[in-house]
């Protein structure tokens, strides 16, 4: 290989393929193409006179070459990107994209309608919030920080607490009206249950119908928090939901929320805020990710609502 065959661009090309394990996803990404990432993989590995992929029906999986050269690339664009923070973030304004992934309840009903200040006092940074029931990989770029319910224990990541939060017991004002209060834990073994799908529950902390009760019977299950508490709201039965949104749909409406056994079921988990090392410094996600450290303190009373 003549030192003028490689093309270093083609190394984004190469890490996008590698974490999305498609053409396509990975041009998505990159915004172009799916021919040109082909192209570029393409011209990579001959210049290389190696094969990176192995082209296979469900996607493209690294060879032994490929996973070699993982690790150059990935060491290279964390010293791109250092040079990014360094150099260009001290003389340019905060732009570019951040992308937030955050779970769907989270996202949706506490930072979805707070996120558009942060797009106002930075009109040339793009901010996209995936707010989405799942784990997102930081070290597969899958997004650029990630609201966690735990402290990961290992990777190149770094962990900043946003705050506790509440859980309670919930049933839709029409519900109870119609089946009447609920007064005692035994009381709930006569209710229908709504919670998580058991086999897509994407995080430990959120198994938690089992601590409110024995021989609960979840009748409802999705594996989307946001359908759970519409289910509720319906009257489909008694639900766990953060108290943080349930507040939000309290009143005399039929389908209002209204606590069941506030003072008896209560559970307290926590919302961390995960950025990478290599790349946390960078102006666009140093500047979000304390913007939504900042909204979630000014808000904490409603994390730690006492119902």
């Amino acid at each position: 290989m003549r030192a003028g065959d490689f093309d270093w661009s083609d190394l984004t090309f190469f890490l996008a393929v590698a974490r999305a394990g498609r053409l396509t996803a990975a041009a998505a990404r990159l915004k172009v193409e799916h021919s040109t990432v082909s192209r570029r993989i393409g011209a990579l590995e001959e210049a290389l006179g190696a094969k990176l992929f192995d082209r296979r029906p469900h996607g493209y999986g690294l060879t032994a070459a490929g996973e070699r050269l993982m690790a150059a690339a990935e060491g290279m664009e964390t010293l791109a990107l250092a040079a990014q923070g360094e150099i260009g973030g001290a003389d340019l304004g905060v732009a570019g994209t951040v992308r937030i992934g955050a779970p769907d309840g989270f996202g949706t009903f506490f930072l979805a309608p707070r996120i558009s200040v942060l797009g106002d006092l930075h009109p040339e940074l793009d901010i996209q919030l995936l707010a989405m029931p799942r784990l997102f990989s930081l070290s597969k770029r899958e997004a650029d920080i990630a609201i966690s319910l735990s402290r990961p224990k290992e990777g190149r990541l770094h962990a900043r607490k946003l705050t506790d939060y509440r859980l309670g017991l919930y049933a839709a004002r029409a519900y109870l009206e119609r089946h009447g209060p609920i007064e005692s834990r035994a009381g709930l073994q006569r209710h229908p249950f709504i919670g998580y799908v058991d086999d897509l529950i994407y995080a430990p902390e959120l198994d938690y119908v089992p601590l409110v009760a024995k021989d609960i019977r979840v009748r409802l299950k999705s594996s989307s928090l946001v359908a759970q508490l519409t289910a509720t709201q319906a009257g489909a039965g008694v639900c766990v939901l953060p108290c943080f949104m349930a507040d939000l749909f309290t009143g005399d409406r039929p389908d209002a929320l209204v606590p069941i056994l506030p003072g008896e079921v209560g559970l307290t988990r926590t919302f961390w805020l995960l950025t990478h090392t290599d790349t946390r410094d960078l102006a666009r996600i140093r500047v979000a990710a304390d913007f939504i450290a900042g909204v979630v303190q000014a808000a904490r009373g409603q994390f730690l609502s006492p119902r």
